[in-house]
């Protein structure tokens, strides 16, 4: 019997764990954030410190990121709603990383309750 995306992503979330945002937002600083989703969602509007790793790429291109190199690290990731996030966690503890958590209602929940954004710095080429 075919599954539904939605099927995945409770699947991944019964492997993972979640914080709230208040969570989150006191973990900044602590942990290296992961935001999973496109370049142009992260460029609207992110977490603090977030780096920019999308779902698409993130298995290829997580062990490029300096911040990413330790395994034994400690990692939150997020995303819009937290599906994607849940897949990703997913996938980096199959890769060998083990202290992953997952910010549960995504960037949509940070920012309805108005906690801190930032946008990535423009390059002026004038």
């Amino acid at each position: 019997m075919a599954v539904t995306p939605h099927d995945l992503v409770v699947e991944a979330k019964s492997q993972i764990k979640e914080v709230v945002t208040a969570e989150a937002q006191a973990l900044l600083g602590k942990r290296v954030i992961i935001d999973v989703r496109e370049y142009d969602e992260y460029a609207a509007g992110h977490l603090p410190g977030a780096i920019n790793i999308p779902r698409g790429v993130l298995e290829f291109k997580i062990g490029m990121v300096p911040e990413c190199a330790r395994k034994d690290g400690a990692f939150l990731i997020y995303c819009r709603t937290s599906g994607r996030a849940a897949l990703s966690a997913v996938q980096l503890q199959k890769l060998g990383y083990s202290d992953i958590l997952s910010m549960a209602g995504g960037f949509d929940a940070w920012n309805t309750e108005q906690r801190p954004t930032e946008k990535p710095e423009q390059i002026n080429f004038e």
